[in-house]
């Protein structure tokens, strides 16, 4: 899927250079978005939606044709899973919150052609892809209420003899998604916007491989990391909590990546612009 998506992207940014038609000026546009973020990986494999956050960022545009722009995002918000409310109470009982600080820049292609003018349409429907860099740091409670930053943890043996290194905490993704703009005379434009954000990491959850043997992991690095990496024994059943996780067993799908999405509003405001395409007044007749 993440290979689709790349196509797709490298296809958008090439098709402008074939389509887009010249502008006289400058056609920029910066604002202000705000909406919703959710998760989706090894704690939440397919609800959409669940557990919404609050997210908002800043926006500019650059118009390159009617039917073709470029958009820069910086967005912050929050992603969380729990295996207790999106799995059904599966038995990992793991769970997280992070942090998302996101910078994009993707290509979006009108399906209509898109004016300022009277009398030429005002709104469009668009698709976009692109590239962005973002900053996440998965962080869950301890039975205490301790918030842990749990990559600093190392809950699968990261940094242990004979286990790979720990996760970096920033990573690339490719955002794609649809949305609707809508001019609203000549400065302003809003509009709506849902995307995903396919992930080059596993590790937004703090879940990608298996279960480090937990009495080595006791032993190495004290009773707080062991609890945290293995929380099954939290779950009583029948007034008994569920045994630990053997070493090797399954914690994570390690062969799929995680996904994070934006929905929400976007309101800017255009600004450099003597493109005559853009201008809400009617062109003048020449005189002979």
């Amino acid at each position: 899927m993440r290979k689709i998506f790349l196509i797709i992207w490298v296809f958008c940014l090439g098709a402008i250079g074939l389509q887009m038609q010249p502008l006289r000026a400058q056609n920029s546009e910066i604002g202000a978005c705000v909406g919703t973020t959710f998760y989706m990986g090894d704690l939440n494999p397919s609800k959409l939606f669940a557990q919404p956050h609050l997210a908002g960022g800043l926006v500019y545009r650059y118009n390159l044709s009617p039917r073709w722009a470029i958009k820069a995002d910086f967005l912050f918000g929050t992603v969380s899973g729990s295996d207790m409310q999106t799995n059904g109470g599966y038995n990992r009982n793991l769970s997280f919150y992070s942090p998302i600080t996101e910078f994009s820049v993707v290509a979006e292609l009108n399906f209509l052609k898109l004016y300022n003018t009277v009398g030429q349409n005002h709104f469009s429907p668009y698709i976009f892809a692109g590239l962005s860099l973002f900053s996440f740091n998965p962080m869950a409670a301890y039975k205490d209420g301790t918030v842990y930053e749990l990559q600093s943890l190392g809950t699968e043996g990261q940094g242990l003899e004979g286990m790979p290194e720990k996760y970096s905490l920033t990573s690339f993704a490719i955002p794609f998604g649809i949305g609707l703009r809508v001019n609203i005379g000549r400065y302003v434009c809003i509009g709506a916007e849902w995307g995903f954000r396919c992930t080059f990491t596993d590790y937004l959850d703090d879940v990608s491989g298996r279960y480090y043997d937990n009495d080595l992991l006791r032993e190495q690095r004290g009773d707080i990391i062991a609890d945290m990496a293995d929380r099954t024994p939290e779950v009583i059943v029948d007034g008994n909590p569920l045994p630990l996780h053997q070493a090797g067993e399954q914690r994570g799908n390690s062969t799929t990546l995680d996904f994070y999405s934006f929905a929400g509003a976007t309101v800017t405001v255009k600004f450099g612009n003597t493109d005559r395409t853009c201008d809400l007044k009617k062109p003048r007749k020449k005189r002979n």
